[in-house]
């Protein structure tokens, strides 16, 4: 009898299996925040000239190769009437960027170029709040660790931002190499897996987004990455209660590049949907 129950619930289990829905193809793509990295005396940095308009076009170009049906954004939900309202604005060529406050954001010139160009008729809104800064963990056993992995990672990022500054890294170039793992997996394992190694310590000057009441000072470390990786499961929930309604067979998600391997590594452990690496269109 057990082993008539065992055959019938394996062959419902493998029907259920044979049923299941093709996976969804996700790709999340980083984007250094193109408002931050405007320089007005460095003009390389700037996405509004004749220069910075034609890389970012490019990069669009780019990942619209992936042909995504479902475009998300890193800004927060109740933001979603706003830029709903601005995208059928550029959508209708009635929206000048240069005029817009904030207008050099990526969620204006690279994710509505995207849309526009892909005929989207939304771009949602995914992101977050929380987070915190790196900063705040500055003490306990084993911190030069961390403070190593950090030095690293900023060395990289600098060298990068210079060559860009300088004018012998184009834009395009710049955003292409953020999506390169050997850059984007240093401020993983920075943010997600060597705060682990620092114990016995608390937080200095924590802002009002770490809730101090709950952490335990022996993982110090630890409670670090549960904070970014809280905000990350919450944007990782946006997208997928969203792809509910829309049916996608193609997410693109543009995010920071710090965003990158956490989301990567959520997506990978959901069977209903199949991670596209960025670089696979973003060439060096």
């Amino acid at each position: 009898m057990k082993k008539a129950c065992f055959t019938l619930l394996f062959g419902a289990f493998s029907y259920a299996s044979l049923a299941q829905k093709p996976a969804t193809d996700v790709m999340i793509v980083g984007c250094d925040h193109l408002n931050q990295i405007y320089k007005a005396d460095k003009p390389t940095t700037d996405v509004l000239t004749p220069q910075g308009q034609q890389n970012i076009s490019r990069f669009t170009a780019a990942i619209a190769k992936y042909q995504p049906d479902m475009l998300v954004v890193e800004a927060l939900p109740e933001e979603q009437p706003r830029i709903d309202s601005l995208y059928a604005l550029y959508r209708q060529d009635k929206l000048a960027l240069a005029a817009l406050p904030g207008g050099r954001s990526e969620i204006y010139q690279v994710a509505f170029r995207l849309g526009k160009q892909l005929q989207l008729p939304n771009i949602y809104c995914a992101n977050a709040p929380g987070g915190t800064s790196q900063g705040i963990l500055r003490t306990g056993q084993n911190i030069e660790v961390y403070q190593q992995a950090g030095q690293e990672l900023s060395k990289a990022a600098s060298s990068l931002k210079a060559e860009l500054e300088g004018g012998s890294l184009p834009l395009y170039r710049y955003l292409a190499a953020i999506n390169q793992p050997e850059l984007y997996n240093l401020v993983y394992r920075l943010r997600y897996v060597t705060p682990a190694r620092v114990v016995n310590s608390r937080f200095t000057n924590p802002d009002a987004a770490v809730d101090t009441a709950f952490i335990n000072p022996r993982y110090i470390g630890a409670e670090l990455i549960s904070v970014f990786k809280n905000r990350d499961y919450k944007i990782y929930s946006n997208v997928v209660v969203q792809a509910l309604q829309t049916r996608p067979k193609r997410v693109l998600a543009l995010f920071g590049a710090a965003h990158i391997g956490s989301l990567q590594s959520i997506f990978a452990s959901d069977p209903e949907f199949r991670v596209v690496e960025s670089r696979k269109y973003l060439k060096k």
